[in-house]
């Protein structure tokens, strides 16, 4: 019995063994790659200087009248050159935002994996999705009741929401994200409002606005629910087209699925848009109550902010995706008209060798 102990033990120290020296190479190879993410940075900043010391040449080249054909080929040469930088740099980590060091300190949250990012854009997307469920139930239970505890979880619970997003995001543009300034800065002002409401005094003017509030909230949880569906058909198909090799899905068909899907988003976001304009047309007339606190102009001037802030980003888009499509769409036209030339180009030189 106790022989077999001692096997078993021997054995073990055997496996610890292997363990050591496996761990051992892993820790020089991390060594090894911070060597080389280090090299790779100082070359890439070496190629950026370099860059704009050409530009500038070219640029006094072109104030006193100096302009020919190698220029204007060496211009769209700078500009292939720096996409190709930004694409080396994707590949390296990036230091924090202002925000993220205040909230994180100096901690790495470079993901260089291109699945892994894939993967915390997926979780950020589920995330948004469950916490709007919670807070759809718990605005219908809340128009069901009336229950202090109750709202004030329900507020708490946006408080929360929106200071992780603001995170959560901050991650995503350090690690590439291209989400405009706007969606970010817009989930800070609902952090502000969210916390406005939470720490409201259940008075009169609060009695009057609860119900639109709880309204409007699983309004907006129904509409990030419809937004979770798009993007998670986006992000899935742009997978798809930037990962497999055999693509069942073809670009002139992810294009046209993208727009559709835009254009069935639109309408219900625009309502959410104007419901906010409404909310803060309702607390600038509850201003004027004898139950009066500083919550209700400042909310209402928030509402209103974000209803401008909201539209204004949104029509801006509209454009963007129009000229998408029509350049998407001379694209297929382009390509089935050369196609189209290669087949009776085929044809005639089959028929050709007939006779």
């Amino acid at each position: 019995m106790v022989d077999s102990v001692l096997d078993e033990w021997n054995e073990l120290a055997t496996e610890f063994k292997l363990l050591e020296d496996a761990n051992k190479i892993y820790t020089e190879k991390l060594e090894e790659l911070s060597n080389f993410q280090n090299n790779v940075l100082k070359q890439l900043t070496h190629q950026k200087y370099r860059l704009d010391q050409i530009s500038k040449s070219i640029n006094s080249f072109k104030k006193n009248g100096r302009k020919n054909e190698e220029l204007s080929q060496l211009e769209n040469d700078i500009i292939k050159r720096k996409i190709q930088l930004q694409g080396i740099e994707q590949t390296l980590p990036k230091q924090n935002g202002v925000y993220l060091r205040i909230i994180l300190g100096n901690v790495n949250v470079s993901i260089l994996n291109k699945e892994d990012k894939f993967r915390y854009k997926d979780e950020y997307e589920k995330f948004k999705l469950v916490l709007s469920i919670i807070c759809f139930v718990l605005s219908m239970l809340n128009l069901i009741v009336i229950f202090r505890p109750l709202e004030l979880i329900h507020l708490f619970l946006l408080v929360w929401y929106y200071c992780t997003l603001t995170i959560r995001e901050s991650i995503l543009k350090v690690n590439g994200s291209r989400i405009r300034g706007w969606w970010r800065f817009h989930h800070f002002v609902s952090t502000v409002a969210a916390a406005i409401l939470l720490i409201w005094p259940e008075n009169k003017a609060w009695g009057l606005f609860r119900n639109q509030f709880m309204l409007f909230n699983g309004y907006i949880s129904t509409v990030q629910y419809l937004q979770f569906r798009y993007q998670q058909g986006v992000l899935y198909r742009l997978k798809a087209l930037g990962e497999r090799h055999n693509m069942d899905i073809t670009v002139e068909g992810f294009h046209s699925w993208m727009w559709r899907g835009l254009s069935f988003l639109l309408p219900f976001l625009f309502i959410g848009y104007f419901f906010q304009l409404y909310n803060a047309y309702i607390l600038y007339h509850l201003s004027y109550t004898s139950s009066l606190t500083w919550h209700v102009p400042v909310l209402s001037a928030l509402f209103f902010f974000l209803f401008i802030g909201n539209m204004v980003t949104t029509i801006m888009v509209i454009p963007n995706k129009i000229q998408e499509k029509m350049k998407l769409q001379y694209r297929i036209m382009s390509q089935r008209l050369s196609s189209q030339f290669l087949i009776n180009d085929d044809t005639e030189s089959d028929s050709t060798k007939q006779d």
